[in-house]
C-alpha cells in the first residue's frame, strides 16, 4: 500500500510541485526563539537548550548548564517551543550555581544511600549558601562530623564518572507504587501531598547514577560538571519543620565553579563561626535562651543595656518626625483578630490564651498578639479624627508572639517572642508620597548610625493570597512605586511577595560579613481601615476613609541585636557598647583607687565596671580583651598618685595616661554623631 501511494503521488505531481511543497515542510519545521539583546534565533522544530547554545557557539555549547526560557529556569535537554525568550546558563549567572549546588544535592544522596543502604531520603534543595538534604538513617545511626569526608570520597568518584542527569515522567500512581517498594515513605508523602493540594496527575524523576529521585528540577547536563564542593556540618531537623513528626539528619554543604570561589566561601564560613551571635551573646552577658522557653529570648544587664541604646536611636527619630509612642495590651479578644483578618491568614502562626474558669461569667478567647496593628486602630479609633489630625504617626515598641515551628528557631534571628519597632501612620493618599520620603529618610539614617552603609531596596507586589479589591491593590502599588521614583533610588520589584493586606517596600542591609539581611519595611495598607471603620471628617464636613502605613525601621528588635553582634564581631564601637570601659586594679589596695575613677566615670556618663578580683593584671587584662570592652584602664600607684588612668585601647594598644576627665572627653567625642 504504501508503495501505490508513492507511486501515485510521483505520477501526479509535478517536479515544481513537489519542491513548492517540500519548501513548505521545511518553513512549518523551524522555530524562532529569541535571545537576551532581542536578536532571533531559528531552530529545528524541537529544538533543546543545549542545541540553541551549539547553534550560537561551540565555546557556549562546552559551557552551557541550563537554560531560562521566559524567566524559567530549565534543563539543558529540554525542548523549546516558537517564540520564547531564552537565556543560556553559565557559570557567571547565579541561577547556575543554584543548578550546580541542585546537581551536589542530588551527588550526596546517591553516596549516603550507597554507604549505607536502608536510608530513607526525604528532601535536598539548594540554598542561598549551598545545598542540603535530609535522611533517615537506618537502625538509628546518626553520621557525625567524621563520617563526612569519607561521604565527600564516595562524591568524588560519581562526579568523577560524569554521570548524566536524565529526567522522565511518570503517573503519580506508577510514582508511589515505586517509592513504597523502595520504602521511601517521605517521597510517597510528598507525591500523595501534591495530588491532594495540586491535583498532580505526573511527577518527574532525575536518575544520577543508580540514584533515582523525585524532583522538579532543573539539574545541569552531569554531575562531571561540579568542579569543587564541600560538606560542612550535621544537624537534626524535624520533617517538615514540625517538631511532632519525625527527627530526621540533615547533611549542610556547598559547591562552587571554581576551587578559589570554595576556599573564598570557607573562609567567610570561619568568620561566621566566630562571630555567631549564639556563642558571642550568652559569653558577652547579652541574652540566654532556655528549653522551659523556647525561641523567647531571656535579656542579661549588658543585652538590656544594649537594647535601650538602640531604642534610643530609634526615639530620636521618632521626636524629630512628630511621631506620638503608644503602649497597646499584648492580649485581646479573639473577635479583634476575626475583624483584622489576621485569623484567615494567620491563625496557625498564633498563640492562644484561655481565661481562668469563674463560676457564673461568660467564657471568651483571647489571643496573644502576632502583630500590633490592631490595637493601633483602636487607639485612632478611641476619637473622633479631623483631616487637620493627619498624617497621625503613631509608634510601638510593641511585644509580639508568633507560633513558629521548633525545628526552624535559630538564636534570635528566629524566635517566638520579640519586639518590633512598629509604627502606624494614617493618612489621605496625598499625604503617601511624603510619609515614604520621611520614613526612608529616618531609615537611612539609622542604618548609616550602626555602621551599615550597603542598602538594597525592594518593592513587594499582590501575593496569591490577599484581602481587598484589585483596584484597591493598584492604587497602593502605585503609590509606593511613586514614592520610590520620586526620591529616585535604585530598586528591585518582587512580584507576588507583599503581605496578604498590602504592597510593600523592604529594606536589606548588608554586614561584615557580605550577607543579606531584610530590616526595615514600609506597608501600605486600604484593609485595615475599612475593616476597622475608621474615618476623619474631610474639610467638605463628610467622613473619608484614612490610608494606612505599617512601618518598621529595625524591623524585630532582637533579630537586629543578633545582626549587630554578627556585623561587629561582639566588639561595638564605643557609642554602641554595653560597657565602654573596664577598670583595671593593679593590686587589691588599688580598689578604692578604681572606685573613685568608678565615681567619676558615672558622673560623665560613661559605662564601665570594675574588675576588682584579686588576679593578676595580666589575666584581668585578657579578660577584658574577651569582654571586647572598647577601653581598659589600669590603675595602681602611678596612676592613683597622678589622679589619672593608663589607658588601653583594644583598636590602639596602650596609649599612655590620662585624667579621668580627659578620658571621659574621649569618650563623649567617640559617641558623639558624626
Amino acid at each position: 500500500m504504501q508503495g501505490m501511494l508513492s507511486g501515485a503521488t510521483d505520477a501526479t505531481a509535478s517536479a515544481p510541485g513537489r519542491a513548492h511543497a517540500l519548501d513548505s515542510m521545511a518553513a512549518m519545521a523551524s522555530i524562532t526563539v529569541k535571545l537576551p539583546d532581542d536578536s532571533a534565533l531559528e531552530l529545528d522544530e524541537g529544538a533543546s537548550g543545549a542545541e540553541a547554545a551549539a547553534a550560537i557557539g561551540p565555546r557556549l555549547a562546552k559551557d552551557a548548564l541550563a537554560v531560562k526560557v521566559d524567566g524559567q529556569v530549565r534543563d539543558l535537554a529540554a525542548p523549546l517551543a516558537d517564540g520564547e525568550r531564552i537565556e543560556i546558563l553559565t557559570a557567571d549567572r547565579p541561577e547556575a550555581l543554584e543548578v550546580l549546588r541542585h546537581d551536589c544535592a542530588h551527588v550526596l544522596a546517591e553516596a549516603v544511600v550507597e554507604l549505607w543502604p536502608g536510608t530513607k531520603v526525604s528532601i535536598g534543595p539548594p540554598i542561598e549558601s549551598g545545598f542540603y538534604y535530609d535522611f533517615e538513617f537506618p537502625d538509628g545511626f546518626r553520621p557525625s562530623e567524621a563520617d563526612l569526608q569519607r561521604i565527600e570520597d564516595r562524591m568524588a568518584s560519581h562526579i568523577k564518572a560524569d554521570e548524566t542527569f536524565e529526567r522522565s515522567e511518570i503517573g503519580v500512581e506508577e510514582a508511589i507504587e515505586r517509592f513504597r517498594a523502595e520504602d521511601q515513605p517521605y517521597k510517597v508523602e510528598l507525591i500523595e501531598d501534591l495530588i491532594r493540594d495540586e491535583g498532580t496527575e505526573t511527577v518527574s524523576l532525575y536518575r544520577n547514577g543508580p540514584f533515582v529521585d523525585l524532583c522538579r528540577g532543573p539539574h545541569g547536563p552531569s554531575t562531571g560538571r561540579i568542579e569543587a564542593f564541600k560538606l560542612s556540618s550535621v544537624a537534626g531537623a524535624y520533617w517538615r519543620g514540625d517538631e511532632r513528626r519525625q527527627m530526621l539528619t540533615r547533611i549542610y554543604g556547598t559547591a562552587f565553579f571554581s576551587a578559589r570561589e570554595l576556599e573564598e566561601h570557607l573562609e567567610r564560613l570561619e568568620q561566621a563561626r566566630a562571630r555567631d551571635h549564639r556563642r558571642l551573646g550568652p559569653q558577652l552577658g547579652l541574652f540566654m535562651l532556655r528549653p522551659e522557653a523556647p525561641g523567647m529570648p531571656f535579656w542579661l544587664p549588658h543585652g538590656t543595656v544594649l537594647l535601650r541604646l538602640i531604642e534610643r536611636e530609634v526615639r530620636d527619630q521618632l521626636s524629630r518626625r512628630g511621631y506620638l509612642e503608644i503602649k497597646t495590651p499584648q492580649i485581646l479578644d479573639e473577635d479583634l483578630w476575626h475583624r483584622s483578618g489576621h485569623w484567615d491568614n494567620y491563625r496557625e502562626n498564633m498563640f492562644f490564651a484561655a481565661p481562668a474558669e469563674r463560676e457564673g461569667t461568660e467564657e471568651r478567647r483571647f489571643a496573644v498578639r502576632p502583630m500590633n496593628c490592631p490595637g493601633a486602630c483602636l487607639v485612632y479609633a478611641s476619637e473622633r479624627r479631623s483631616y487637620r489630625d493627619l498624617p497621625l504617626r503613631l509608634a510601638e515598641f510593641g511585644h509580639v508572639s508568633r507560633y513558629e515551628r521548633e525545628g526552624v528557631l535559630h538564636g534570635l534571628m528566629r524566635v517566638r517572642a520579640f519586639t518590633q519597632d512598629d509604627a502606624h501612620v494614617y493618612c489621605t493618599l496625598e499625604q503617601v508620597t511624603d510619609e515614604v520620603d520621611s520614613i526612608c529618610q529616618a531609615i537611612d539614617a539609622l542604618y548609616a548610625r550602626f555602621g551599615f552603609d550597603e542598602v538594597r531596596v525592594e518593592l513587594s507586589t499582590r501575593p496569591d493570597k490577599y484581602i481587598g479589591t484589585g483596584e484597591q491593590w493598584d492604587a497602593a502599588e502605585g503609590a509606593l512605586r511613586e514614592a520610590l521614583e520620586r526620591q529616585g533610588r535604585e530598586h528591585e520589584v518582587s512580584p507576588g511577595e507583599g503581605t496578604f493586606y498590602g504592597p510593600k517596600i523592604d529594606f536589606h542591609i548588608t554586614d561584615a560579613l557580605g550577607r543579606s539581611w531584610q530590616c526595615g519595611t514600609c506597608q501600605l495598607d486600604f484593609q485595615m481601615p475599612e475593616r476597622f471603620d475608621l474615618s476623619y471628617q474631610g474639610a467638605d464636613n463628610e467622613e473619608h476613609r484614612p490610608v494606612m502605613i505599617h512601618r518598621a525601621l529595625l524591623g524585630s528588635m532582637e533579630r537586629f541585636v543578633g545582626i549587630l553582634i554578627e556585623h561587629y564581631g561582639g566588639r561595638f564601637p564605643v557609642w554602641l557598647a554595653p560597657v565602654q570601659a573596664v577598670i583595671l586594679p593593679v593590686a587589691d589596695r588599688h580598689n578604692d583607687y578604681a572606685a573613685q575613677v568608678a565615681r567619676r566615670l558615672a558622673e560623665s556618663g560613661v559605662r564601665h565596671r570594675i574588675d576588682d578580683r584579686s588576679e593578676s593584671v595580666g589575666k584581668k587584662i585578657h579578660d577584658a580583651e574577651v569582654s571586647k570592652a572598647p577601653y581598659m584602664l589600669v590603675v595602681g600607684d602611678r596612676e592613683a598618685e597622678g589622679a589619672a588612668v593608663a589607658v588601653r585601647s583594644h583598636a590602639e594598644g596602650d596609649l599612655g595616661s590620662e585624667s579621668v576627665a580627659d578620658f571621659a572627653a574621649r569618650i563623649e567625642r567617640e559617641t558623639s554623631p558624626t
